[in-house]
């Protein structure tokens, strides 16, 4: 999950998600077969009937060690939903109000009731995502109007088409080669737990994302040193790889662990001709890349019915991802809960009507999977030559005969000005640039070494992880940091 780079844009579908239904709660059947019917509980906001549920079946005979903690994570996951939505609807006008002084009741009452708020009714009772009053300006123009401040978002510089996306497509087309462009960095990835967030003495074991080799995007990886020293980095082959350390807690003292690391990072252009990419059998070596893949990528009826409205009768692969591409990028950035609280993020961040770059990316893959387009995901980290840096999630997509190419659905199309390549628009259908680093290769997938409790963020891996014996340290317990700086070009004759 991530940071927005790119423009707001008009809501895309009337409302939000509400996950909270007026019918009474599912009844869960005790046993091995409860699983989906609990996360249809929590889904529908009947926490007390899902908590119940989860104690019954636990008691049931012949449950596995997996499936006992399948459902003691449902009861973790409604512990996380409420961190994300502790606001009630005072608390949402009042700070509404910091940036609208004069916010008139029947302005914040019309926003409630077309869903610009996010919220979720828990049992009865109504509770608003922590960022939804922010979120606010994200999805309403008019909002965004009244804004007594109306200073413009923090917005990676990437998102807007600038003189960097101008040299990667021109020295992209000169040399003829896809990676150009390359850039040198030392970064350093910071992870610091709370002081006495676990008893002094005991060991914290610490997961630090890394970078992914990946031949003319991220070369010369190269780890500079670590705190505490001896990390173990992940095999190339691990999808989502992390450097690994262990420290003992110290009494009143904050545990800090830390990984510095240079890579050289290359952008990424395609210059696509549409008549040259056709429709082709899958062979195995694809097939994963276009099946669904449950519980995030799942070819719902309604995604079915919206694909077909884009799509239309276009067969070309290219057009078709064109199409996709374009009507997910209108749908605008807002800020997100965790994955983890989410029980299908294509379906919700569709029906939501907004999604953070992850969210748009799993849609994004959802749709051309299901219309046979190879799709998988990358994610990790950018930053700019100012101060912006932010965690990022981007994805690619197979088409032959160019292969895969990146696609960053978040930053979404550019706007090419006089006297612009107009091809410019489409840079992020094919291209990418070079101010990011991928940490992942897919999603979901288990570190190196196994992680003993379940992740904090179930999806993703940027921000890292951190575990003792009692438990995995929720994110509430820790904070990040990425620090970096430009080192000169060694031994590069594309310089």
């Amino acid at each position: 999950m991530a940071g927005r780079a790119g423009r707001t844009r008009p809501l895309l579908l009337a409302t939000l998600l509400v996950l909270a239904l007026p019918a009474a709660s599912p009844a869960a059947t005790p046993g091995q077969d409860s699983l989906p019917a609990i996360i249809a509980q929590i889904d529908a906001g009947h926490f007390h009937d899902a908590d119940a549920a989860i104690t019954a079946a636990l008691k049931q005979p012949g449950l596995s060690a997996a499936q006992r903690e399948a459902l003691a994570f449902q009861r973790e996951r409604m512990r996380r939903i409420r961190l994300d939505f502790r606001l009630d609807a005072d608390q949402v006008e009042a700070r509404v109000r910091k940036e609208i002084p004069d916010l008139s009741q029947a302005e914040f009452d019309r926003w409630n009731r077309a869903g610009l708020f996010e919220h979720l009714v828990i049992d009865g009772h109504t509770f608003y995502f922590n960022r939804s009053p922010g979120n606010l300006f994200r999805l309403s123009a008019e909002a965004r109007a009244r804004r007594a401040d109306p200073r413009p978002f923090d917005d990676t510089p990437n998102g807007v088409l600038n003189d960097h996306h101008r040299s990667v497509v021109r020295d992209a087309l000169a040399s003829g080669r896809s990676g150009v462009d390359p850039l040198r960095v030392e970064v350093t990835q910071t992870l610091t737990v709370d002081a006495d967030a676990v008893p002094a003495g005991q060991t914290l074991r610490a997961w630090i994302p890394y970078p992914q080799a990946i031949p003319g995007q991220q070369e010369a990886i190269r780890l500079v040193g670590s705190v505490p020293s001896g990390a173990h980095i992940a095999p190339p082959s691990t999808a989502q790889r992390t450097a690994y350390l262990e420290k003992k807690a110290v009494a009143g003292q904050p545990t800090v662990f830390s990984i510095t690391y240079d890579v050289t990072v290359l952008a990424q252009y395609h210059r696509i001709d549409p008549d040259k990419v056709s429709a082709e059998t899958i062979p195995p070596a694809l097939a994963p890349y276009v099946a669904e893949r449950p519980p995030h990528i799942v070819f719902t009826d309604d995604l079915r019915a919206f694909s077909r409205k884009v799509v239309g009768d276009e067969k070309n692969p290219y057009r078709i991802a064109q199409k996709l591409f374009a009507a997910v990028d209108r749908i605008p950035w807002a800020g997100a809960r965790e994955y983890s609280t989410i029980s299908n993020i294509s379906d919700y961040t569709l029906h939501a009507g907004h999604g953070d770059c992850g969210e748009q990316t799993l849609l994004l893959m959802t749709l051309l999977r299901l219309n046979g387009i190879p799709s998988r995901w990358q994610s990790g980290w950018m930053f700019s030559d100012g101060h912006y840096d932010d965690i990022h999630d981007w994805g690619q997509l197979y088409l032959p005969p160019y292969g895969w190419v990146p696609v960053d659905v978040t930053f979404g199309q550019l706007e090419p000005g006089p006297g612009d390549d107009p091809a410019l628009r489409w840079f992020y259908l094919g291209g990418l640039d070079a101010y990011r680093i991928a940490f992942n290769s897919d999603f979901s997938r288990p570190f190196v070494p196994a992680k003993t409790f379940p992740r904090s963020e179930t999806v993703d891996s940027q921000r890292g992880e951190i575990e003792w014996k009692g438990g995995n340290l929720y994110f509430n317990q820790w904070n990040y940091h990425f620090a970096w700086k430009r080192l000169p070009l060694q031994g590069r004759s594309d310089n």
